[in-house]
């Protein structure tokens, strides 16, 4: 398993456009991917999941991911939350 503390640097936050592309960006991935928020876990390949998470602008969040290629499974999604992707 890997995971990685990031900071929500997206301008919206996750809003629904957001959600969409998460979630696209997540389920390139063979592995299991999920966001966590101190509290909560949610599947990352989940749009339900994702918007019960409400994540906004400067947000700590970490990504974790269990799998044959959890390594770029969480390179992905780390860029894509800090606004790099």
């Amino acid at each position: 398993m890997r995971e990685r503390n990031v900071t929500v640097s997206l301008k919206d936050g996750l809003d629904a456009r957001g959600i969409a592309m998460c979630v696209q960006t997540a389920s390139r991935f063979r592995s299991g991917i999920y966001l966590k928020d101190g509290v909560r876990r949610m599947n990352a390949k989940s749009i339900m999941g994702m918007m019960a998470l409400g994540l906004a602008l400067g947000d700590q969040i970490t990504v974790a991911a269990e799998g044959e290629d959890e390594e770029a499974a969480v390179d992905a999604m780390a860029a894509f939350l800090e606004g790099a992707a």
